[in-house]
């Protein structure tokens, strides 16, 4: 369901990592967002212990590296989840000049159905999604495999309203609506909309 990933700091695990992904992997910084400090890092790229010294900060902090999936030119899937349920899916493509398809560094926004095969990672994710208190989800997809889980900055429901043609932030507004009268009974009922 996932490529090859691995989270570590120490500069020798990661570039044995990257010997055993064929040489190439994306690095990501743990804590980020909108595609800042997704790098490329191969093996034969000069430039490469220096960008792991940087992201990890000199091995003080962890990163996040994957093999490299060649069929992000094709889109990178944003799938957002409410609650474990389907709200949707944009397919973010990257400008012909980079590899990241994030909205925020010029990636394009089309709209997409979910395969099969993503349906099912969905499926099987969405209940431990749920167990873990993680109800507002956005996940990455490249290739119909699972690449990132993303619970802080889940961005993507503007572009997909605009695909389906109506607010889908407002299932999102309603269901907190509605979690909170059910968490607090004795609080005044929000008056519908």
């Amino acid at each position: 369901h996932a490529p090859k990933t691995l989270v570590a700091s120490h500069p020798d695990r990661i570039f044995a990592f990257i010997d055993e992904v064929g040489g190439r992997g994306v690095i990501k910084p743990l804590h980020g967002a909108g595609g800042a400090g997704v790098m490329i890092l191969a093996k034969d790229d000069k430039n490469a212990r220096s960008i792991v010294e940087l992201l990890t900060e000199e091995g003080k902090r962890h990163v996040m590296v994957q093999e490299f999936l060649p069929s992000v030119v094709k889109g990178d899937k944003r799938v957002l989840l409410m609650d474990g349920k389907l709200l949707g899916a944009i397919n973010r493509v990257p400008r012909s000049d980079e590899f990241r398809s994030n909205i925020h560094v010029g990636g394009s926004v089309e709209p997409c159905e979910l395969t099969k095969n993503e349906r099912a990672i969905v499926d099987s994710i969405a209940p431990r999604l749920r167990a873990d208190g993680l109800y507002f989800v956005g996940l990455d997809m490249i290739g119909e495999r699972l690449t990132e889980v993303n619970v802080t900055s889940p961005t993507g429901i503007q572009q997909l309203s605009r695909h389906v043609g109506r607010e889908v932030s407002d299932d999102v507004i309603e269901w907190v609506e509605r979690r909170a009268g059910e968490l607090s009974p004795h609080l005044p009922s929000i008056p519908p909309r």
